[in-house]
């Protein structure tokens, strides 16, 4: 039983080491969760990407990549120094999420398109998604 329980413990911290190349867990201003609703799942092992858009330029530039873990949550990405007010996109790669589930999908990548006035506020972006729909909201 212990045997059971470290390996469950282990290939938990295994999957959130997943965000590989993302800043750490703690203190990160966004968070997001996948929620595959059409299955009743989380959205494990799903890529995604942060963005901020360079005003300037008029340019979206990659801040990090990721794969969403068991728990289809992907955490760490971004340092709360490197997260500055701006408009920001999180974009999850849905089309390849459901290739890999062995189904298609209409969609194939969800961004979010949101702006940051507030840096010094925590950020939650969660995605319901089925094959055919997806909702997300601001949550807390």
């Amino acid at each position: 039983m212990n045997t059971t329980r470290l390996r469950r413990i282990k290939d938990h911290l295994l999957a959130e080491n997943q965000c590989s190349g993302m800043a750490t867990a703690q203190g990160s201003p966004i968070t997001t969760h996948v929620l595959n609703t059409g299955e009743g799942v989380p959205g494990a092992r799903m890529g995604l990407s942060l963005h901020r858009l360079d005003s300037h330029m008029a340019v979206w530039s990659l801040i990090t990549t990721g794969t969403t873990n068991d728990d289809g949550r992907c955490p760490g990405l971004i340092t709360r120094e490197a997260f500055i007010p701006g408009m920001y996109k999180m974009r999850f790669e849905t089309g390849e999420y459901f290739e890999n589930l062995g189904q298609t999908c209409f969609y194939p990548y969800v961004e979010i398109v949101f702006t940051i006035t507030d840096a010094a506020q925590k950020f939650h972006l969660p995605l319901l998604l089925s094959r055919f729909s997806y909702s997300t909201y601001r949550g807390s």
